[in-house]
């Protein structure tokens, strides 16, 4: 499975370039590397190679692989979190990339508090305004952040997006700048205790380039590690 490693490689320097060219630290960008449909010795391959950041799109897929997962790992959960969910989430996940309503922030609250632990999420913002996404549109995020300032079992570290697949990636440079200046914003408001700007979750294969470019220093990347997969 050398490929992984090539293709790691890669993307690395692909973000490295990115960086550079925006006048950041490479070493400033996470990389998470999005593990739907990818077998346990791929994953645990992709370790090897230096991944520390897991992404798990769906919670019952992440249950079927961790046990057999090296444990020098971080789990991220990155695909839509149904409330339901929520208690089995928490077991496992460091950060839940995709808070993107209240009833949800409530819900990990409340199970955070059963498991005595404080609950790292991401606010999920649909900057695009595309009505097949989830998240909050821009103009919601200052009330839902001064909403959720009561939990005490919840953190809120930073925002997430996830732009549309487009052929010419430079069509999407406008949102990504759109939603850093909100990142940006929102780092010198007077924000509630448990919430800080930290990561700026966006980019994906198709354009992290120009996500990092613009700002993100959080992306999560599966085809370019792991190849065409058939969902």
């Amino acid at each position: 499975m050398s490929y992984i490693r090539n293709n790691l490689k890669d993307v690395k320097n692909i973000i490295k370039k990115a960086a550079l060219k925006s006048n950041r630290n490479p070493e400033e960008i996470a990389l998470v590397a999005v593990t739907k449909t990818v077998g346990p010795n791929e994953i645990n391959e992709a370790i090897k190679a230096g991944v520390k950041i897991i992404g798990e799109n769906r919670v019952q897929e992440m249950l079927q692989k961790i046990d057999k997962v090296d444990k020098n790992v971080s789990w991220h959960m990155i695909g839509h979190l149904q409330t339901n969910k929520v208690k089995y989430a928490l077991k496992h996940f460091d950060l839940i990339h995709s808070l993107d309503r209240y009833s949800l922030a409530k819900e990990i609250n409340k199970r955070a508090q059963k498991e005595g632990k404080i609950q790292d999420t991401l606010l999920q913002l649909n900057i695009t305004g595309e009505k097949t996404k989830y998240g909050l549109k821009p103009d919601e995020v200052e009330d839902f952040i001064n909403g959720i300032g009561q939990f005490s079992f919840l953190r809120l570290k930073g925002l997430m997006t996830i732009m549309p697949y487009v052929a010419n990636t430079e069509e999407l440079r406008p949102y990504f700048r759109e939603m850093k200046r909100i990142f940006d914003h929102l780092q010198k408001a007077n924000l509630p205790k448990n919430v800080e700007m930290k990561y700026l979750s966006m980019g994906m294969t198709n354009d992290f380039e120009i996500a990092v470019e613009e700002g993100s220093n959080m992306v999560r990347i599966g085809t370019g590690i792991f190849g065409e997969r058939n969902y």
